[in-house]
């Protein structure tokens, strides 16, 4: 298989930490050149100093809040200025835990305005560069969450569902553009997010809850994002040219085996 992207430009959105950041640097090792956009900056741009020290694709960044349709506008119009866009990957995502009674509407519009209307804002915007060469790769992270129940997490799950539609909709819409979309649904993935959820809801017990949410998953364990990085190099390549319209489950058997 070719799971090469020698030539091509990619735009990942969230790409400063977790799953974003294991992208990027898995296309960059693949050849091709990677935009970082993210709304911290300051990661961001070390992110990019990692690449760069790391392989000889080009590499740059883009401050850019995905819920705010004029950073987006900005942010692809310096992308097209340095050219056409190959693949663009939908990354930047935020959580909530809660239920729907205890899910603030604070919070359910944040989740929105972030997941959904900023997945809806970039994808928006990256299509028409990518029609100038009549093809192209979108790939959303969306989450097992968008096809499971899953206690307290109303918020999330209502915004992964939309993000799951939003796929099967672009994908048709953009067949006679030979731009493909798909999306991967991860389920527990080890990330600072999750570190950081630990540290701050279960001070001293870390390792005993780390324990508990990697026996969630039947395997055993929580994701790496470098085991997602794998599965979206393969489907932003060639060799994944007939696959459009899918949700690819990477979920350690939780979706099948519990």
């Amino acid at each position: 298989m070719n799971l090469r992207l020698d030539g091509k430009r990619a735009a990942v959105t969230g790409a400063a930490s977790g799953i974003g950041r294991a992208i990027a640097i898995q296309f960059a090792h693949a050849g091709a050149e990677v935009i970082l956009l993210d709304l911290n900056a300051t990661s961001a741009n070390l992110v990019a100093t990692e690449i760069a020290s790391e392989t000889s694709s080009n590499v740059s960044t883009l401050a850019c809040d995905i819920s705010n349709e004029s950073s987006v506008t900005t942010a692809f119009r310096q992308i097209a200025a340095g050219g056409n866009l190959n693949v663009l990957v939908n990354s930047a995502g935020v959580a909530h835990i809660g239920s729907i009674l205890t899910t603030e509407a604070v919070d359910f519009d944040r989740l929105y305005r972030i997941n959904v209307r900023g997945t809806y804002l970039s994808t928006q915007a990256a299509i028409p560069l990518m029609d100038q060469r009549r093809g192209g790769v979108i790939l959303n992270i969306a989450s097992i969450a968008a096809t499971c129940g899953l206690s307290d997490r109303f918020a999330y799950s209502m915004t992964k569902g939309a993000v799951l539609a939003m796929t099967l909709s672009v994908a048709k819409d953009c067949l006679p553009l030979n731009i493909r979309c798909n999306s991967i649904s991860p389920a527990r993935v080890h990330t600072p997010f999750v570190d950081g959820f630990l540290a701050g809801n279960y001070p001293g017990r870390e390792a005993e809850m780390m324990q508990k949410l990697a026996a969630a998953q039947p395997i055993g364990r929580m994701g790496t994002p470098e085991e997602i990085a794998q599965l979206a190099l393969f489907l932003a390549s060639d060799a994944a040219g007939f696959i459009t319209g899918t949700d690819y489950p990477i979920d350690g058997g939780f979706l099948t085996l519990r």
